[in-house]
């Protein structure tokens, strides 16, 4: 179902702004697992490295983890079944933790869930660190719940996630399929954080990946600073004046910040 807009910004692919100067970058590895702090104004440029990547990612307010990311009034607020530029990531309280404003892919899945220890088991074997090491096989559930226990979170605070780089099909009957070969080898996209945010990310497989082999890729996270922290999305902002209920969700999150 398309997005719906009130303004002359149009959601979707387009090419990529200049990067302002970065602060920090790293990379992802493929098959492994980040996490960190990232302050309201700060943003993300995400790369697809080698092209084939899948992202899993989960959002939580790091003063009140018990806030997160929301994947179903996410989507019925902007009427929407997939993510892409100009579209916000809600919380369960109605703000807009972050918002994609760069993008050059298109469309992300936020409907296909993570995948488990047993579902990797039964489709790529299983593989132990004591023998395999850096080479063992390493599924999205527990690398999401591993680096939320740095924060002292567990596996009841791993909600809906989102999977960045994936895009999952919808049939008539609500059959869900995978589509390979769906983001290239350099395919981008910013993210930028509306509130300070505890963000985990696993670069494992999507679940529904029909890939006979385990072969997950790596990602590229650069950081700059979209906005003071002290201020906010500028009032014409195009993710802000996307539709009706954007506007709403953005003035929510900045009043917890007045």
């Amino acid at each position: 179902m398309p997005s719906r807009s009130s303004s002359s910004f149009s959601p979707g692919f387009a090419a990529l702004p200049p990067l302002a100067a970065p602060l920090w970058e790293t990379v992802i590895p493929a098959g492994a697992h980040w996490s960190g702090v990232l302050r309201r104004g700060l943003a993300l440029r995400i790369v697809d490295l080698e092209g084939g990547a899948n992202l899993a990612a989960v959002f939580h307010r790091q003063e009140d983890p018990l806030e997160r990311y929301n994947m179903a009034d996410t989507l019925k607020a902007q009427h929407t079944a997939h993510l892409t530029r100009g579209h916000a990531l809600y919380t369960d309280m109605g703000r807009v933790i972050a918002s994609i404003t760069a993008d050059t892919l298109g469309w992300h899945d936020p409907l296909g869930g993570v995948g488990d220890a047993a579902l990797f088991a039964r489709k790529y074997g299983e593989t132990h660190y004591q023998t395999h090491r850096n080479a063992m096989i390493r599924n999205g559930r527990d690398s999401l719940v591993l680096e939320l226990a740095k924060y002292g979170l567990g596996a009841r605070d791993l909600v809906a996630n989102v999977n960045f780089f994936s895009k999952v099909a919808v049939a008539d009957d609500g059959a869900l399929s995978f589509v390979p070969k769906h983001s290239p080898a350099g395919a981008a996209f910013d993210l930028r954080f509306e509130m300070n945010t505890l963000a985990a990310f696993s670069t494992a497989p999507h679940p529904l990946d029909p890939h006979g082999g385990y072969a997950p890729k790596p990602v590229r996270l650069i950081a700059w600073r979209a906005y003071p922290a002290e201020a906010a999305a500028p009032a014409d902002d195009p993710c802000r004046t996307a539709c009706a209920e954007n506007g709403r969700g953005f003035l929510n999150t900045d009043r917890l910040f007045a």
